[in-house]
């Protein structure tokens, strides 16, 4: 497992832009995927963003053409850059990295970052 620490959340207008940040413990690239997921109080949590270890991203629908994942294998971080927000988008967003042990796979979850848009 590897422990993941995200930042960069806060209250943004919308249509304003917002840049997340997650840091691991160490490098990334036994990380099979990482992922930016979100979640509103009393809704499950919803996948954002992927990106593999091999670079090929996805995204929700809802946020396509507007946010971007990226991730450095080597500094062991992963960005969510996020443009053009709307008021929908606010949530507690979580970094996700999975790890695979053989037929095991191997969850770890940062403690969120609170994003708010609002006027």
């Amino acid at each position: 497992q590897v422990q993941l620490v995200e930042s960069g959340g806060g209250l943004v207008q919308p249509g304003g832009s917002l840049r997340l940040s997650c840091v691991a413990s160490r490098s990334l690239f036994n990380i099979y995927a990482m992922a930016w997921y979100r979640q509103v109080p009393g809704n499950q949590r919803e996948m954002v963003a992927t990106v593999t270890s091999g670079g090929r991203t996805n995204y929700a629908d809802s946020v396509k053409g507007r946010f971007t994942i990226s991730r450095d294998n080597a500094r062991g971080t992963v960005t969510l850059q996020m443009n053009s927000l709307k008021p929908e988008d606010t949530a507690v967003y979580y970094c996700y990295g999975e790890a695979w042990s053989g037929s095991a796979r191997i969850d770890s979850w940062g403690q969120g970052t609170q994003v708010t848009v609002s006027s």
